[in-house]
């Protein structure tokens, strides 16, 4: 069991690393917004586009087996009910991210055409490129819900059964709670985005995400 605890905690910051690091670095994207010069980029550094989409078939791989990890250590032993939400929605999440991340691999095929194109087929592959990101980032959006079910689900434990110092747990509800409200609402009212609110609950919920996912990653890999 000792090492299923470590290997959450180490799949814990790795999976933190990965997405919030070195694959912003490399480009990859979630949401765009100049397509016409994301499309350039994607066909001048092809290689690096496609190093992106490795990375985050490792993120999605390593998302899952984090979860079925996290299932073995603290759902049977402490609570199954709460285990198999955790189990449900955080490989649900993976699912969706692969296959997110399986379209957004077209955006090489796009760019490799977009180069060699004339002004009319440009503009329906940059409408093309745009229908692509829109569907990407609603099923992101419902990906995050799933974390955020799942997540809550895994705080919970925390707290109730006292297998971490229970600051650890509260912090884990608010992230979750603030990372839901974010995206339901990005889904629900797209047009909020711009307000000023809205990025403040975004900043907010992403940070108290991450000192969530530092922490207990930490706590697993070290105590």
């Amino acid at each position: 069991m000792i090492i299923l605890i470590k290997l959450a905690g180490f799949l814990f910051l790795f999976i933190l690393v990965l997405y919030v690091v070195i694959q912003p670095v490399l480009g990859y994207k979630v949401e765009i917004s100049d397509f016409e010069a994301e499309l350039q980029r994607i066909n001048e550094n092809r290689k690096k586009f496609q190093l992106t989409l490795v990375l985050a078939l490792i993120h999605n791989v390593s998302v899952i087996t984090l979860t079925i990890t996290l299932f073995l250590v603290f759902g049977p032993p402490y609570n199954i009910i709460l285990g198999i939400v955790l189990l449900i929605c955080r490989i649900g999440e993976g699912l969706i991210l692969i296959s997110n991340d399986k379209n957004y691999g077209s955006f090489l095929k796009i760019a490799g055409k977009y180069s060699s194109s004339d002004s009319a087929e440009k503009s329906s592959l940059i409408d093309l490129a745009r229908t692509t990101t829109k569907a990407i980032g609603s099923r992101f959006k419902f990906a995050m819900i799933l974390w955020t079910i799942g997540n809550l689900a895994f705080s919970i434990v925390l707290i109730t059964y006292g297998v971490a110092p229970i600051f650890i747990g509260w912090l884990g509800i608010v992230a979750s709670i603030l990372i839901g409200l974010d995206n339901v609402i990005g889904l629900k009212k797209p047009n909020l985005k711009t307000k000023t609110s809205f990025r403040v609950l975004l900043i907010v919920g992403g940070l108290s995400a991450i000192s969530f996912e530092v922490i207990i990653g930490i706590f697993l890999l070290f105590f």
